[in-house]
C-alpha cells in the first residue's frame, strides 16, 4: 500500500504542477496569453512584460506554491501512510516536471524557476534562502533573470551536498538543476550574443496588446 500511496502522491503533484498559472492568471486579468509574446514562456518574468505587475507577482506566488504545497503535504501527512523522504523528493520533482511539461496545456510549460524555488523552500528553507541569495546577487549586478536563474540552479546542488547531506533530496535537486539549465539553453545563446532582455524590459508586442486590452 505505501507504494500505491507514493504513486498517487507523485501523480497528484504532477497534476498540480501542470497548472500553468501564467496562462490562468493572464486570462483572469484579461491579458494576452504569455506564450504569444516575449520569450513565449508562461512564467512570471514574461507576464511582467505585459505591464501588469500584479499579474506577474500573483503568477510568481502561485507557481512557487504549486511546488511547495505538495511537498509540504507529504511531509506533514505522509508518515501515516508510510511515505518517507524518497516520496517527498519524488513529489517535488513531479511538481517541477508538471510545470515544464503540463498535461493541461499541451505539455508546453515554463522554465520552472519559481516552482523549483517552491520545492526547495519545502525541502529546506535554509537551502532555499541560500539559493535565493545567489539569484538576487546576480540579478542585482547583471539585471538578467535568466543568468541569475542559471547561476542559482548551478549552486543549489552544491549547497545541498556541501552543507547538508546527500540523499534523495540531493539527487532530485541535481536533476531539477540540470533540467532548469537545459530549459534556459536559448537564453544562454542570447546571453552570449548580447541580445538577452534585461529584467523589467517590455516587448513592443506585449505592451501594444496590453494597452489594447485596457482600451
Amino acid at each position: 500500500m505505501p507504494s500505491l500511496y507514493s504513486a498517487l502522491a507523485v501523480l497528484a503533484a504532477y497534476l498540480i504542477g501542470s497548472l500553468s498559472f501564467g496562462v490562468i492568471v493572464s486570462r483572469s486579468f484579461g491579458l494576452p496569453d504569455p506564450r504569444s509574446y516575449g520569450s513565449g514562456n508562461p512564467g512570471a518574468t514574461n507576464v511582467l512584460r505585459s505591464g501588469k505587475k500584479a499579474a506577474a507577482i500573483l503568477t510568481l506566488v502561485l507557481d512557487a506554491a504549486k511546488g511547495a504545497v505538495p511537498v509540504w503535504a507529504v511531509q506533514q501527512f505522509g508518515a501515516g501512510y508510510g511515505l518517507g523522504q524518497g516520496t517527498v523528493a519524488l513529489v517535488g520533482l513531479a511538481a517541477f516536471v508538471g510545470h515544464l511539461w503540463p498535461v493541461f496545456f499541451g505539455f508546453k510549460g515554463g522554465k520552472g524557476v519559481a516552482t523549483a524555488a517552491g520545492v526547495l523552500l519545502a525541502f529546506n528553507p535554509f537551502l532555499a534562502l541560500a539559493t535565493l541569495a545567489s539569484f538576487a546577487i546576480i540579478l542585482f549586478f547583471f539585471r538578467y533573470v535568466s543568468l541569475a536563474s542559471i547561476v542559482a540552479a548551478a549552486f543549489a546542488p552544491f549547497y545541498q551536498l556541501l552543507i547538508w547531506r546527500p540523499g534523495p533530496l540531493a539527487a532530485v535537486i541535481v536533476v531539477m538543476s540540470v533540467l532548469l539549465i537545459w530549459r534556459h539553453s536559448a537564453n544562454i545563446q542570447k546571453l552570449l550574443a548580447g541580445t538577452e532582455r534585461k529584467f523589467g524590459e517590455k516587448t513592443k508586442a506585449a505592451g501594444h496588446t496590453s494597452a489594447k486590452g485596457r482600451s
